[in-house]
């Protein structure tokens, strides 16, 4: 099988046809004066704290994926690492993380919107003062097969290990431990795993308890051998780039078996919250659990008051009328506007969204800058993509409402709003 080698950066995009390319410089220009303000203005908090490594050098790569069809309607307008959580896109979480543990390079494996991705991160280069690059596949290569691609980039003279992350992936990221457990065992790769209640709906990583040395991985088992699952998160020697092929292999069942059966393969159990959030109810799950490690590490950075119950984050430009009670686990980002006698909980409620008087939403997600009515009902994991306006007295039960459309009829039951 052939695979072309696409390289890219941050401040160099190449575009076949000029048609698309003149496309593309009108429609990024746009996005980047007003599809993302919220990172400028009151972004989230890290849960991590700074940290300086042996390192001189270190580097990391994002598995930044596909299409994130799993958490459509939200992935029809922006790519899925710049949707937002907790009131900033996904992958900044990550790269912020990275930062402050001393990384000094992040490359994005990519295959889908990296002209989009590249316009709005390469202004994080110099904010942030962190390299970032990225790497394009032409075809999809699994979750090995872009660490070969960009190969020239993780790998040089210093031989120092790099992180590897699955873009869907928030935690904690307690990564300054994860490089003082990689130098402590002395193997080839690390991996974190995070301990699940029901195993048997996953991948089990077996291990040596007393050292965590990885034994073998058991797919979805119908008897217990284990409560740990890999987290997505793993620190790896050059040395593992020679075990890959440039061709569509998976790390986790082609690689990661051959590092174990050489005893070079640990497991660190990761501390704290884990959640994968690419899909809708997990995606809630998350910001409940990002939201209740706020509350232990920085409690001061979320929003106190008589109308607040529970852990909520709102953004210093949103403006909450009277009379509203919010939350618990809710996320308002920048430009809402919550009117009088509003109830929000378990939601996150996008940059530039309307809430009208009286509403009550729970267990959903409100995409940018749509409008909820009067005395309108939206729960059961309503999903509304960009710009949907829901009309006033409406009752969404479990909704998937497609970007830019006008609800004017009451969805009953879980559907799909074309």
């Amino acid at each position: 099988m052939k695979v072309t080698r696409v390289t890219c950066t941050c401040n160099y995009i190449q575009l076949i046809n000029p048609i698309i390319s003149l496309f593309f410089f009108f429609s990024l220009h746009i996005q980047s004066l007003h599809q993302f303000p919220h990172v400028t203005h009151n972004p989230s908090p890290p849960l991590h704290s700074s940290f300086t490594n042996d390192f001189t050098t270190m580097k990391a790569l994002i598995l930044v994926g596909g299409f994130g069809t799993r958490l459509r309607p939200l992935t029809l307008s922006f790519p899925k690492p710049l949707v937002d959580f907790a009131n900033k896109p996904m992958i900044l979480h990550q790269i912020e993380a990275l930062k402050d543990i001393g990384v000094t390079e992040v490359v994005l494996a990519i295959n889908y919107q990296p002209e989009v991705m590249l316009n709005f991160l390469k202004d994080f280069e110099s904010k942030l003062g962190i390299k970032i690059t990225c790497s394009q596949e032409t075809e999809p290569l699994g979750t090995a097969g872009p660490l070969a691609l960009a190969r020239d980039k993780l790998a040089d003279e210093s031989g120092e290990p790099f992180f590897v992350l699955n873009s869907d992936v928030i935690s904690e990221y307690p990564l300054k431990e994860m490089i003082a457990f990689h130098k402590s065992h002395g193997g080839e790769a690390s991996l974190m795993v995070t301990k699940v209640d029901e195993p048997s709906k996953y991948g089990v990583v077996v291990t040596e308890e007393s050292t965590g040395k990885v034994e073998r991985f058991v797919e979805k088992p119908k008897i217990f051998v284990g409560n740990k699952i890999n987290a997505g998160i793993y620190l790896l020697n050059p040395s593992v780039l020679d075990r890959i092929e440039l061709k569509p292999t998976s790390i986790e069942k082609e690689i990661f078996p051959k590092i174990a059966s050489a005893n070079q393969l640990f497991a660190m159990v990761l501390p704290g919250f884990w959640m994968d959030i690419g899909q809708p109810k997990d995606y809630i799950t998350g910001l409940r659990l990002y939201l209740d490690s706020l509350r232990k590490k920085t409690p001061s950075k979320l929003t106190s008051g008589a109308h607040i119950l529970g852990n909520v984050l709102v953004d210093e430009g949103a403006k909450i009328g009277e009379g509203c009670l919010i939350g618990p686990d809710v996320a308002i980002g920048p430009g809402c506007v919550i009117e009088s006698g509003v109830r929000l909980s378990r939601c996150t409620i996008m940059r530039g969204v309307r809430i009208k008087k009286h509403a009550c939403i729970s267990s959903s997600i409100i995409g940018w800058h749509s409008t909820v009515g009067q005395w309108a009902r939206v729960e059961n994991m309503t999903i509304l993509g960009e710009d949907v306006h829901v009309g006033d007295e409406i009752y969404s039960n479990g909704g998937v409402v497609l970007p830019h459309k006008e609800i004017k009829a009451s969805i009953l039951k879980p559907e799909i709003v074309m």
